[in-house]
Order: C-alpha cells, then sequence, then structure tokens
C-alpha cells in the first residue's frame, strides 16, 4: 500500500508542478488536461487546458493533483504536505523556494527535534510542512 497526497488547485495545476518538479528535484510523470478526457465528458470551453490529473515523482515519493471544477474548489486547510530533508541547507533552500510568493505561517528554525523545520503556504495555496529532524 501507498499513502499519496492528492492536491486540487483553483485553475493553476501546470503551473504549480512545474514549479514543484524544478524546485524540489522532481520529475512530472503525467499530465492529462480535461480536453484529453473521453469525447462524450462534458466540459466546459474554460476547462478544456486545465489539468484533469497530473502526477510528480520526488524520489520514490509521489504527488498528484488537478484542477477542480470551478464550482468543487475549495482552500486547502487541515493539512499541510511534509518534507522529510536531510540536511539543513537543503531544508533552508526548499523552504525559500516554496515560499516565494507565499506566506510563511512559521520561519523555518531549530526547534528541540530539528535542525531545521519550517511552515508556510505557497503561492499556489497548498500548506507545506520542511522538516530536518535531529538524530533520535
Amino acid at each position: 500500500m501507498q499513502l499519496i497526497a492528492y492536491l486540487n488547485f483553483n485553475g493553476n495545476c501546470e503551473e504549480a508542478f512545474r514549479y514543484y518538479e524544478k524546485h524540489l528535484g522532481g520529475k512530472i510523470i503525467a499530465m492529462m488536461r480535461y480536453e484529453d478526457g473521453p469525447k462524450d465528458m462534458p466540459v466546459s470551453p474554460d476547462s478544456k487546458k486545465k489539468i484533469m490529473h497530473a502526477r510528480l515523482t520526488v524520489g520514490d515519493a509521489v504527488l498528484m493533483a488537478s484542477d477542480a471544477p470551478p464550482p468543487r474548489f475549495d482552500k486547502p486547510q487541515g493539512f499541510a504536505v511534509s518534507i522529510m530533508i536531510d540536511e539543513p541547507a537543503e531544508a533552508d533552500r526548499v523552504f525559500s523556494a516554496l515560499g516565494d510568493g507565499g506566506t510563511v505561517t512559521m520561519p523555518i528554525g531549530e526547534t528541540f527535534w530539528a535542525k531545521r523545520f519550517g511552515m508556510l503556504v505557497d503561492r499556489f495555496g497548498t500548506p507545506w510542512m520542511v522538516n530536518c529532524e535531529k538524530p533520535m
């Protein structure tokens, strides 16, 4: 079994995934648009170029997403995508990249459990936690 986070975006899934691919060192494995669906699937003209399904791999991890149809989009809340990073400098770099244009909710710094830990909501509305744990 594999647990995979599935994010919904408000029309900017492709932009977000291209940003994540670049700054997280990942690879987009799939990016299907609504217009690529079955011919009989109803799609509004505004949604044709939007993303119906995307999959990004970062190492062994997978993140999936889509652009939610407009009446079904809800602002993300009550969760965060958590990234575990081994090196403090890399944690700082990733935090800075994800935070660019976003809102930092807890600045990255040392905590009792981590060499580096911080929380933010990126420019695409996704909540993140960046964690570089101390040895237990």
